[in-house]
């Protein structure tokens, strides 16, 4: 799992000439076991037993292994905005998850400064609950009070747009597009500065004016807090928003450098396909 490092203390005039690492991956391996078709499928005792017996007791019921992540190592700095590329099933968004301490690592160690925060096109929010409760209830669980709340709801709602058509907001979010859930939910996110803050293909939804609004907000949040991961199959946004980006590729880290150069390696692997 992902371990929260201590905060060091640095001097006023240290924090501007050293750089200071908020993730540092060491040799993480992610591994997913899929149950297969034998017997006990589904079982709860049927897993309990595997557990308790061990490796042979998994091949003996089919569970396979999918390794999803294999020996990846970086380290990233404050300030620092970091895309994360790859072709589908490539690792990017396991890896993010790992990070903010919600999949175990099967070896390997991760370690954060401060607390990581993932947003996500699929992050939960209460379809049955209106997108005001939702903002209260999503900035309470960021660790926003009460009333940095109520001072910053009308900010995350302009934001958003989701009211530019209507009085949305007010509407259960089961109402909502997906395009207009994904917005709220970065907008939610946007309104706290992060230690560090995983973004999973947020940008992709809505229109170019929403994009240029969540690019801008990305350098705000690199400059009064940490680090900024953005996982995206949108080039454009990566190279207007980043100025690192790491390639996985089956898994394994295939380069890791500045953006220009690792989107082109990329592209011309690619040969244009996303």
């Amino acid at each position: 799992m992902a371990e929260q490092a201590e905060n060091p203390k640095h001097t006023e005039h240290a924090e501007h000439n050293e750089k200071i690492p908020t993730v540092i991956a060491d040799r993480v391996d992610i591994v997913y076991r899929v149950n297969g078709t034998g017997a006990g499928r589904g079982s709860a005792t049927a897993a309990l037993n595997r557990i308790v017996r061990g490796r042979k007791a998994e091949q003996a019921a089919g569970v396979r292994k999918v390794h999803a992540v294999k020996s990846v190592s970086f380290t990233a700095y404050k300030g620092e905005a970091i895309g994360l590329i790859g072709t589908n099933g490539s690792g990017k968004s396991t890896l993010l998850k790992a990070v903010a301490g919600l999949l175990p690592v099967e070896s390997g160690r991760i370690f954060t400064h401060g607390q990581p925060s993932l947003l996500g096109v699929n992050a939960a929010l209460m379809n049955d609950l209106t997108g005001e409760r939702n903002v209260h209830l999503g900035g309470l669980a960021m660790g926003m009070s009460r009333e940095q709340v109520r001072e910053r709801y009308q900010e995350i709602v302009e934001f958003s747009g989701i009211n530019e058509k209507g009085d949305f907001i007010t509407l259960p979010m089961r109402t909502y597009s997906s395009g207009m859930a994904a917005r709220l939910r970065f907008s939610i996110a946007a309104a706290k500065d992060h230690d560090v803050l995983m973004i999973d293909e947020a940008l992709a939804t809505g229109d170019r004016s929403f994009q240029k609004r969540s690019e801008t907000r990305i350098r705000e949040l690199r400059k009064h807090a940490g680090t900024v991961f953005l996982v995206s199959h949108n080039n454009k946004s990566i190279r207007d928003t980043c100025d690192r980006v790491l390639w996985l590729e089956r898994g394994e880290l295939r380069m890791d450098g500045p953006t220009g150069e690792v989107l082109a390696a990329y592209e011309e692997f690619t040969g244009g396909r996303r």
